[in-house]
């Protein structure tokens, strides 16, 4: 749905006026788990702008938002909320599959000028040529997060690890000094994180730059998931999902964690006994001049074309996202990485967190941003995923040769349920 030209030109004098909104608006919003907490935390602050929209913001859960999504875009929008959280690598199934159920909004409001405060990587996923079909939200700079306690008893300095092999002598110092701790962990059956984590790394992706065809064989991706196997076969990953990476962490059975920027607030909420202990280092790479730098993760806000109430839905996206004062506050809250690009140089990002033993965390995660490749997900990540996921787990097992021989399976597999050619 589009405004004509003379509902615009009112609509902009009604805001100018400051009456658009004369009588209570409600807008609805989908999100999931901490995420739907930190956009609770923003309506004190957008309600002092706008007193008269009230935000309901419904935490879901995440799988359940994108089944949901999927089920009323199918249904040409009928059931969906104004606003939806979604994950960005999922993010182009809903336009490639139903273009017409989600806003573009630029149509609302989103004018280059403020596309460009964001980073290249978390746009590549979210606009079709000129149309915008979701506003970037949270990124996920990937760090290691580290216990300082087990490192400093096996008298490793994090500062000396810059690479892959660097990660794996220190983490047999670390195992042999802490009896029982593990050096990483990795949820090697139910996820690709690390496959993706160190992939995006060397500048590889399941798909290429363009989307068109598959990348997943090539060179980066190869040395990506042959050095997963090394740690694992080095006994310094073992398998655990979510649950249990948090019970190893309060248990301290575990030295590393590496992930998105995001996993600061899931540590800091669910360790709080732990304060201090906690740190982080950028990620290793091949290389010791390596890039040092991925993004796992992170999330962007969409409009439903089925929405009545976009205007006022647009004004709660401009703030939360397009504010500083909208993304701090769910940095500091929930620590939510920001991807507008002014809200790094926020003041906030330069201050020592005490949690983290007064590291000053954020300008750390944050520096490795500009260093981020793009990795499309396209409307093929889900089947793509899979296929990986059950080639992952039989190349850990020793089901292959070598990596390059389970990735090369991996993309034909991944050919024939999508249809795309093999990258050159």
């Amino acid at each position: 749905m589009r405004l004509k030209l003379a509902g615009a030109t009112a609509l902009a004098a009604l805001l100018a006026s400051g009456s658009a909104f004369a009588e209570q608006t409600t807008i609805t919003v989908w999100s999931w788990n901490i995420a739907a907490s930190a956009l609770k935390s923003t309506v004190e602050g957008f309600n002092k702008k706008y007193p008269d929209i009230k935000v309901d913001v419904q935490d879901i859960g995440n799988p359940q938002v994108f089944d949901k999504m999927l089920a009323a875009c199918a249904a040409g929008g009928d059931g969906l909320p104004d606003v939806m959280s979604i994950e960005n690598h999922k993010a182009s199934i809903f336009w490639n599959r139903f273009p017409d159920c989600l806003t573009d909004l630029t149509k609302l409001g989103y004018t280059d000028e403020l596309k460009k405060q964001f980073p290249d990587f978390k746009r590549a996923e979210l606009e079709v040529g000129d149309a915008a079909y979701a506003m970037p939200w949270d990124s996920g700079p990937v760090t290691m997060f580290y216990r300082r306690d087990i490192y400093e008893k096996a008298g490793v300095d994090p500062a000396t690890i810059k690479t892959w092999d660097d990660f794996i002598a220190a983490g047999k110092k670390i195992s042999a000094a802490n009896p029982g701790v593990i050096m990483a962990q990795a949820d090697l059956n139910g996820d690709t994180e690390w496959f993706r984590m160190l992939a995006n790394e060397q500048g590889c992706g399941y798909f290429s730059d363009d989307s068109q065809s598959i990348a997943v064989n090539q060179p980066g991706c190869v040395q990506a998931l042959d050095k997963v196997k090394e740690i694992k076969d080095a006994g310094l990953l073992s398998a655990a999902n979510w649950d249990e990476k948090i019970q190893s962490n309060n248990g301290s059975k575990v030295a590393s964690q590496l992930f998105g920027g995001w996993y600061e607030g899931t540590i800091r909420s669910t360790s709080p006994a732990l304060a201090g202990k906690w740190g982080v280092y950028p990620m290793p790479s091949m290389t010791a001049d390596g890039p040092h730098a991925a993004n796992l993760g992170g999330s962007s806000l969409a409009i439903a074309s089925s929405s009545k109430n976009k205007e006022a839905a647009w004004k709660y996206l401009e703030y939360t996202l397009g504010t500083n004062e909208g993304q701090v506050t769910m940095l500091k809250s929930f620590g939510l990485v920001p991807s507008l690009l002014t809200a790094v140089q926020d003041p906030f990002v330069n201050e020592p967190q005490p949690y983290w033993g007064g590291q000053k965390i954020w300008a750390d995660i944050l520096s490795t941003l500009p260093k981020i490749r793009p990795s499309p997900g396209t409307q093929y990540f889900s089947d793509a995923d899979a296929v990986i996921k059950a080639v992952q787990t039989k190349y850990l097992a020793g089901g292959y040769p070598n990596g390059k021989a389970a990735l090369d399976d991996a993309a034909q597999q991944i050919a024939s349920a999508t249809g795309l050619p093999l990258a050159k």
